[in-house]
């Protein structure tokens, strides 16, 4: 009977005698898992956040969903620095191979500071980014026959 592979820090038991090599998730597995759960969460995501716009009726409202009975003026001041900070994640997220360094120097200092979580999750985002592969414009290119 086949069994799934299982890390000794896994909640599933293993019903093996001692653990090997061989009951390690191999590297693609454990990218394809990761993607599948990340795709997943993003699908749920979508579905909140078409509820949350099917709820209250119309995009403009959002920010004051976000924030009943605050002071319009206030929340239009959140939105806006959300948007700012959801603009430079959006940079980051699409030139990975050319923020290596700043997401660094960022995990570094929130680290410093002493917020830890902040500063993990930025090294998460880091290790992706340091894992793009580098491309090159000939890589796209189709090849012509002369």
């Amino acid at each position: 009977m086949n069994q799934i592979p299982t890390s000794p820090s896994s909640p599933v038991a293993s019903t093996g005698s001692s653990a090997s090599a061989a009951e390690q998730p191999a590297p693609p597995v454990d990218f394809v898992l990761a993607g599948r759960a990340v795709s997943t969460g993003a699908h749920i995501a979508g579905l909140i956040l078409a509820a949350q716009l099917d709820t209250v009726g119309t995009p403009r409202k959002l920010p004051r969903d976000l924030f009943p009975g605050v002071d319009p003026a206030v929340v239009q001041e959140i939105w806006d620095r959300a948007m700012v900070v959801g603009v430079r994640a959006g940079q980051l997220m699409a030139a990975p191979r050319f923020n290596r360094d700043r997401l660094a120097r960022l995990q570094g200092e929130l680290a410093e500071a002493g917020f830890h979580a902040m500063g993990g999750m930025a090294g998460r985002s880091r290790v992706v980014a340091e894992r793009a592969p580098e491309w090159h414009p000939g890589d796209g290119e189709i090849a012509r026959e002369h």
